[in-house]
Parts: structure tokens; sequence; C-alpha cells
């Protein structure tokens, strides 16, 4: 994390939260934000002349199990919130990523960051990511001005747009207080597919078939040789009751048997696997390579990594082949060659993990058109017009 000598604010409350941001605003300066810390290393580098910090308002506004909603303050750790809903049979359907492997943090991840991050895991391809089960925020603007938006259900669509603009945004637009989300209950048990030795092309095949079928999958990746494996494995998980995942596990080997479906994983190990899988653990070392998270198309992703080549060091797939995670050298040379290589596949690349001489000379998200540059430019001025927050942190110049 960046040092700001001791120029931390930590404000105990909204009304503290928002003095503060008026403040900063009157004198020009600028405020990073900051929640567990945990996710510094994803953006371009912080460049505040302060940083805000959510660590000081934590806990649970209110929870109801019975609705499957639950709202806390942005400082929450997700370990608490987690914790919490399982002693009710429920989870965060989205299946959020821990960043900390990757970056080599430490600290708690917060609610905060993971609803302005939209932190989703493999479990999106069947639940949704984390911004459609976000359902209402509260926030405080460049103006110092409180904004609440959305509410405690899903029909209640009061200010929805503005709860799904701020999911991603990486606190560009504003300071999280609190985050509302929906959940699902927690699948009884699960179990998943292992199908070995398909080579890139062949593996998303049978994912998509896989994801075609009826049997409800909610994981589909594909780890290449080198990563903790001689050989390259697929995976396919199914979750639910007993009974029911024996059935549909069954029931996709058979359909699966021409690609060589015969090994299952049970409960703590399909667990284990899909832990890593979310959290990137394959790509965590060595620390001095870039990390790449790119989004494309599944029918091209095997074509495109093929032509990136030796410039990707490793790689591993993950939603169907849909989200393709890769290294490679930290250079200039190596991002521009990734980011030409992608651009005729009509994909996205996000750079995840390189240093902050790197991050601050290329373009960390993918580059905006001018429409969209210009659209982007227009939201901001609309919540930040100030730019206080997070200058520059998604794309420079905004």
């Amino acid at each position: 994390m960046k040092s700001y000598a001791g120029r931390l604010l930590t404000p105990a409350s909204e009304s503290e939260s928002a003095q503060w941001v008026s403040e900063a605003r009157g004198r020009g300066q600028k405020l990073d934000i900051v929640g567990g810390g945990t996710r510094q290393g994803l953006g371009r580098p912080a460049r505040g002349d302060a940083a805000l910090s959510s660590a000081q308002m934590s806990g649970v506004v209110f929870y109801e199990p019975a609705e499957m909603v639950i709202c806390a303050k942005a400082g929450t750790s997700i370990r608490e919130v987690e914790a919490l809903i399982a002693q009710h049979g429920q989870t965060l359907p989205f299946e959020p990523m821990d960043h900390r492997g990757l970056y080599a943090s430490t600290g708690e991840p917060t609610i905060g960051g993971l609803a302005a991050a939209n932190i989703s895991g493999p479990r999106r391809i069947s639940a949704g990511a984390a911004r459609d089960a976000l359902i209402g925020l509260r926030l405080i603007n460049g103006r110092g001005e409180i904004i609440k938006s959305g509410g405690r259900v899903m029909k209640n669509v009061t200010g929805l747009d503005l709860v799904k603009l701020n999911c991603g945004a990486h606190g560009t637009l504003g300071f999280l207080i609190e985050a509302t989300f929906k959940l699902l209950p927690k699948p009884e048990c699960e179990s998943s597919i292992v199908i070995r030795r398909l080579d890139d092309k062949r593996a998303i095949e049978a994912l998509s078939i896989a994801l075609g079928s009826p049997f409800g999958v909610s994981g589909a990746a594909h780890i290449s040789a080198g990563m903790g494996c001689e050989f390259p494995k697929t995976f396919l998980r199914i979750e639910g009751f007993r009974a029911s995942v024996d059935y549909r596990i069954a029931s996709l080997l058979a359909v699966l048997a021409p690609f060589g479906a015969k090994h299952v994983l049970e409960n703590k190990y399909s667990e284990r696997i899909w832990r890593a899988i979310g959290d990137a653990a394959f790509l965590a070392e060595p620390r001095q390579q870039a990390v790449w998270r790119v989004s494309l198309a599944p029918s091209k992703a095997a074509e495109f990594v093929a032509k990136v080549g030796n410039r990707a060091h490793a790689r591993f797939y993950d939603w169907g082949g849909g989200l393709v995670w890769l290294s490679s050298e930290a250079s200039q040379g190596s991002a521009a060659a990734i980011r030409v290589t992608l651009a005729p596949f009509g994909g996205h690349a996000t750079l995840v993990r390189a240093p902050d001489e790197l991050r601050e000379a290329v373009d960390v998200f993918e580059p905006l058109s001018a429409p969209l540059a210009q659209i982007t430019r227009g939201v901001k001025a609309s919540f930040d017009p100030d730019g206080v927050f997070n200058t520059g942190r998604m794309h420079q110049g905004i």
C-alpha cells in the first residue's frame, strides 16, 4: 500500500466521512479510498494527497434470513458476513475472489471493496456477478453529499441504475458507506467431474456442452499443465441436494464420456480446487510476473491463447472459457502485444497485477473508445466534479 506519511483518514461515521470529503474538496485535495487494503494492486497506482478509509465503519446494519438479504457497512469484512449467513444456510451467490494470494497482501477483504470492484468468482456463470446481487447502496459523492440508492428487495428499483453504476467503478464515483446484497441458500453439497489430458480447444468444447446441458453446472474451468499438475485438467462443478447432485453427476458423466470423463471429486476436495480457481492461486508465483484477466467469447479463447503464444507463461480458463487468466513478463512490450492480439477477438483485458511503474505506463483496464470515454467523463463529473476520489485509478485523465 502507498505510504501517506500518516495522512490516513479513518472516519467513524457517515457524517464525519461527508465532512472530510467536503473539506478535501474545498482544499482541492485528492483522496484515495481504502478498505481492508487487500486490493491496492488493482488499478492504476494511488496518487492522492491522503487516504480515506472505511476501516472504522463496520458491522451488519440488518440481516433478514427469511428475505435472504443482508446490509453491512463498507468496512465489514467479508469473512464476518459469510460466517453470519452460513449459520442460516445462506451464501453470497457470486463467490467473491480473494486477491491476497496474488498480491501477498494482508488484512481482510471488505464488503465495500467487494462492491466497488464487482468481485465475482467461478459461480458467476450460474448465479450472476456481484453487481447482479447488489440491490442497495449508501455512498458519499465528491460534493460530500450522502446518497441512498436501491432498497431491501429486488423488486424495489428506486435508484437501481446508480447501484449498478457504482458496482465496478473502483471508488472513482463515491465513498461507499453501506451495501445491501441478495443472498441464496448454501448448497448442501458439491461434486466436480475431472477430465484429464484435454487440449485447450477440446476442453472448452466439453465445458460448452456441459453448460448447455440441463444439469445445472455451477463451475466450468480448465487448468493447463504445470500449474500444480503434470497434465491438463478440466473441472465441472455440480451443487445442490445430495440426491440431485448424484443424479446430475451421473448424467453428465454419460454425456461427457467421449471426452474421457470418469473421475469425480467430492465436497472438501472439490471446494479446495474451486477456491484455488476463484482466487487465481495458480498464478501467484513467481511474483515478478504480470497477471492478466481476459474476458472474451469462449469459442475464441483457445485461439486467442494460441496467438499470444510464448508471451503467456502460464494460463487457465474459467467461466467455460469466457475468462482467461494468464501471466506474462511485466513489460510494456508484453502488455502491448497482449492487447494487440486480443483486439480482433473483441474481448477486453485487465492488468490485475504488475509493478507500479508498469501500471502507471500502460492501460490497466481496457482502453475506452472515444464515445465511451466521453460518457465516462460525464458520469464522473456528475458524481465527483472536482475529481476528489481515486483520481485516474481506472483510466488516465478521468
